[in-house]
């Protein structure tokens, strides 16, 4: 049975990290769900990942309807700043990728000045098109010279999924994690919605009136059709879930 929540995610990084092993983790809500439902390739991505974490409390309601009782809500600002605190004893390196210009100096600085013991290996900022060759290679030298432990993705959902699954054997970093927004809600660019709203399944509404003309279409598209499959599923008239 599934059992997973905050603590019990960053215990399974931390033995993944200690056994030197390697793997990626993906933070995952209905946003993600949903396009793998559509997406063979991100799917494929999402079912090899080390850990695939409910990242919305509308993904742990489905895993509680569905017996996993233990299930609990991994927020990907929240495990990302776990990870960081967990660094004071561990001595973790991080390399923080992704964002828009000027973004990852902000988080850098921002993490800094509440953890100042944090080793911040690098940063890189990729462009907004895919890397050329030689984009590519000044990152993946960037990362090897850095010599992370973990490479924190802030980049949109499927982007940063496939970019873990891509770069996993390129890139000598044990640990990747996709993050998305955490990026900009640990800068400082963006206001996090309030303890309530989270716990009600209602962050997306607050989310939506931060960005209504980038949400709005994915919400309209993604969330009644959601709602309509989840409930086939559990009626037994829909499929098990995804291949």
């Amino acid at each position: 049975m599934l059992a997973i929540d905050l603590d019990t995610a960053v215990a399974r990084c931390e033995q993944l990290l200690a056994g030197h092993d390697k793997g990626y983790v993906c933070v995952t809500g209905v946003h993600g769900v949903m396009e793998s439902r559509s997406d063979p390739e991100l799917r494929a991505v999402l079912n090899r990942a080390f850990l695939c974490l409910p990242d919305g409390m509308p993904t742990v309601w489905v895993g509680r309807l569905q017996g996993h009782r233990g299930i609990r809500r991994v927020y990907g600002p929240d495990f990302m700043m776990a990870m960081c605190r967990r660094s004071q004893q561990t001595g973790w390196r991080h390399f923080l990728y992704g964002g828009a210009p000027g973004v990852v100096d902000k988080l850098a600085e921002r993490l800094l000045s509440v953890m100042p013991w944090l080793f911040i290996a690098g940063t890189y900022t990729p462009p907004y098109a895919p890397l050329t060759p030689a984009g590519e290679r000044e990152m993946t030298d960037k990362v090897a010279h850095a010599r992370p432990d973990i490479l924190w993705v802030g980049l949109s959902t499927p982007k940063q999924e496939k970019f873990m699954a891509q770069y996993s054997d390129k890139l000598q970093v044990p640990l990747m994690v996709g993050v998305g927004a955490a990026f900009d809600l640990h800068a400082g660019l963006r206001r996090d919605a309030p303890d309530w709203m989270k716990r009600s399944g209602l962050q997306w509404l607050h989310r939506l009136c931060q960005e209504p003309r980038r949400l709005a279409p994915r919400y309209l598209r993604h969330n009644p059709r959601f709602l309509w499959e989840i409930g086939l599923q559990l009626s037994g008239w829909g499929p098990s879930g995804a291949d």
